[in-house]
């Protein structure tokens, strides 16, 4: 065998297993708990339990953890707020499934000078179920975690959900959530 043979046939098998490896790393759980299918189409988005009176006037509102919210519908947000997003989030996002590798790589070799690598998506998959990481070890297995989430999320969910969920997830300030 010549040898461009070879060091083809070593890069192939090297990255072939690595791929195998990766695969049974996370069917493991060596990534952390990944959502099932179930919660990915049903996402759990924590809101804020109104008590109204017999009159029909809110008395108050009482929050489990997460903050104080009500969901917005996609048709109900503003042109502008999704265009700003997009312009300022995710330039790419209607034109990936869930990883912009031309954000990756840019994020990678300019040491995020230049704006992070995370699509909405990715985003979105991290307020939803990914733990932030805590150090650089863990903040990888958090990113691998967030690509396949982030995937999935595509594979269920149109653009125009996606938006929606991420703006009615999204940390603001003062344990508030979501954009209404």
């Amino acid at each position: 065998m010549s040898r461009p043979v070879r060091i083809f046939w070593k890069i192939f098998l090297i990255g072939f297993g690595s791929f195998v490896l990766f695969l049974a790393l996370l069917n493991w759980g060596v990534f952390g708990e990944m959502p099932s299918l179930a919660e990915l189409e049903n996402p759990n988005i924590i809101q804020a339990s109104e008590v109204y009176g017999d009159d029909g006037t809110l008395m108050g509102k009482y929050v489990k953890e997460k903050g104080n919210r009500r969901n917005v519908n996609y048709n109900d947000i503003s042109k502008n707020v999704i265009q700003a997003l997009i312009a300022t989030e995710d330039k790419r996002f209607y034109d990936h499934s869930g990883i912009d590798g031309k954000g990756v790589l840019r994020a990678v070799f300019l040491l995020g000078s230049k704006g992070g690598g995370s699509t909405i998506t990715q985003q979105l998959a991290l307020n939803m179920f990914a733990e932030r990481a805590s150090n650089p070890v863990k903040r990888v297995m958090q990113k691998l975690k967030e690509w396949i989430i982030a995937v999935k999320l595509e594979r269920n969910f149109t653009k125009q959900e996606i938006i929606a969920l991420y703006l009615n997830t999204v940390p603001y300030s003062d344990n508030v959530y979501g954009i209404r």
